[in-house]
């Protein structure tokens, strides 16, 4: 795994501090092979890169997931070597999809330390509409707020999804009006809702009516992992199937 030359490689400081954990636990995954070894820079100093950081996030989830070590390294052994970050953030999207909330309140300072980078109030804007981060609630008085549902206190705490946020920042740089990304939050959900109101009718339709809730939540939680990584897989191939169509017509 080579450092991504299209971000800054990070020290592993930077690193633990970017994925919310401390140096001891990077170092002790890093003993036991779930983390490939850093590059090697210049007085002897390891550089890690973006893909170090979402393979990081990944163990993270699989083991709040309860999986032990050696399970978890069984589990990365069998991912292609050659994953990009974006890859390993979709893994850990698929295996997050049957876990409780993983999202995390934190503040300002935080939050910007995390993301490795400071946050103006556009990139706050730009996150929010990406359903990467949230404003926590606080007690505070409404009328000092804006009316605005996407405002993002500037000073105040934050619900962030620590293993999508490096994802998330990535994509602030991308050449996307804010309006773009809010319209396509917006067909996001609605063909998504779409779509798991009719698996939920064959669900309904496969166990019939007579099948206890228990036996339904079993079934549920075995499919939704499987039904997340189909969607994904499809909507990959199909994305690259439009712009493949629409490159042709350039």
């Amino acid at each position: 795994m080579t450092t991504d030359t299209e971000e800054p490689a990070l020290t592993v400081d930077e690193l633990a501090a970017r994925a919310g954990v401390t140096v001891r636990t990077v170092r002790f995954y890093s003993s036991k092979g779930l983390l490939p070894p850093p590059v090697i820079g210049p007085r002897r100093v390891g550089h890690y890169s973006q893909e170090h950081l979402a393979r990081l996030a990944l163990i993270e989830e699989l083991q709040r997931q309860g999986m032990t070590l050696a399970a978890i390294e069984r589990r990365l052994q069998q991912l292609p070597a050659d994953l990009s970050a974006q890859d390993l953030a979709l893994h850990r999207a698929v295996v997050a999809s049957w876990a409780q909330d993983a999202a995390q309140d934190v503040t300002r300072e935080e939050l910007e330390r995390r993301a490795g980078r400071p946050l103006g109030e556009e990139d706050l804007e730009r996150l929010v509409a990406m359903n990467i981060i949230e404003r926590a609630e606080d007690t505070s008085d409404s009328s000092e707020r804006s009316d605005s549902p996407d405002c993002v206190d500037s000073s105040g705490s934050f619900r962030v999804d620590p293993a999508l946020l490096a994802l998330g920042v990535q994509l602030l740089d991308v050449p996307l009006a804010h309006e773009s990304i809010l319209a396509a939050r917006g067909v996001l959900l609605e063909h998504s809702r779409a779509a798991a109101r009719e698996l939920s009718a064959l669900l309904r339709e496969a166990v019939g009516e007579h099948e206890s809730v228990a036996a339904v939540k079993s079934l549920s939680a075995h499919m939704q992992p499987l039904v997340v990584q189909a969607l994904l897989t499809t909507f990959q191939r199909s994305l690259k199937e439009e712009l493949r169509e629409w490159l042709k017509e350039s």
